[in-house]
C-alpha cells in the first residue's frame, strides 16, 4: 500500500514515539526525584542538517559534582543513557547508523573517551554491550574553567554534526556524518 521508504519512516516514528514515552515516564520519576530535592533536568541538544533533517540528544543536565565519571566504565548521567534520536542514516566511525533511536554510552579513559551508540532503548536497563552498534574515539580536552553542569551540544558544518560533552574539566567530541 505504501512505498518502502515512508513504510521506514512510519516504523522510525512509531519507535521514537515509543522511546519518547519511555523517557516521558523516566522524566516523571525525575521530577519527583527533583521534588525531593535531586537538580536533574532533561535537557536536549540538536543538530538540524541542510536537507532538514535532525539528530538530536537528550540527556539529565546534572550537576558536575553529582556524579563522577570512572575510567573504562560507560557514563550514565543521573544514572540513565543518553539518548540519540536521528531522522537520517549517519555514519560514526567505519559504521552506519539507521534511522531510529539509541542509547550512547560515552566511555571516559585516562587519555581520551570512547562513546558507544547501544540499540538497546529500553528505560532502566543495564548496559549491554553485545548491543552495541558502534564505537568510536572521542577527541578529548581539558578545560581551563570548569561548567557547573553536564553539557551537551552540536556544532555543524555540511554534512557533519559533531557531538561535544562538557562534564567537568573534560570535553570531549565525536563526529556523525549524514549518509
Amino acid at each position: 500500500m505504501f512505498s518502502a521508504p515512508l513504510n521506514k519512516l512510519m516504523a522510525a516514528m512509531v519507535l521514537l514515539t515509543a522511546v519518547s514515552a519511555a523517557q516521558q515516564a523516566a522524566t516523571s520519576s525525575s521530577a519527583s526525584a527533583s521534588a525531593s530535592g535531586s537538580s536533574e533536568a532533561s535537557s536536549t541538544a540538536t543538530c538540524s542538517l541542510a536537507d532538514g533533517k535532525e539528530l538530536y540528544v537528550r540527556y539529565n543536565a546534572i550537576p558536575a559534582n553529582k556524579d563522577r565519571v570512572a575510567n573504562g566504565k560507560p557514563f550514565t548521567p543521573g544514572g540513565a543513557p543518553m539518548t540519540l534520536f536521528t531522522e537520517t542514516k549517519l555514519a560514526f566511525g567505519n559504521s552506519t547508523i539507521p534511522v531510529g533511536a539509541y542509547t550512547l554510552y560515552p566511555i571516559p579513559g585516562k587519555d581520551h573517551w570512547t562513546l558507544v551508540v547501544n540499540k538497546n532503548v529500553t528505560a532502566g536497563s543495564a548496559y549491554d554491550e553485545r548491543q552495541d552498534l558502534a564505537r568510536g574515539p572521542m577527541e578529548t580536552a581539558q578545560v581551563s574553567e570548569p561548567g557547573s553542569t553536564l553539557d551537551i551540544a552540536f556544532a555543524h558544518v555540511g554534512p557533519k554534526c559533531t557531538l561535544r560533552i562538557y562534564f567537568g574539566k573534560s570535553a570531549s567530541f565525536a563526529d556523525f556524518m549524514e549518509k
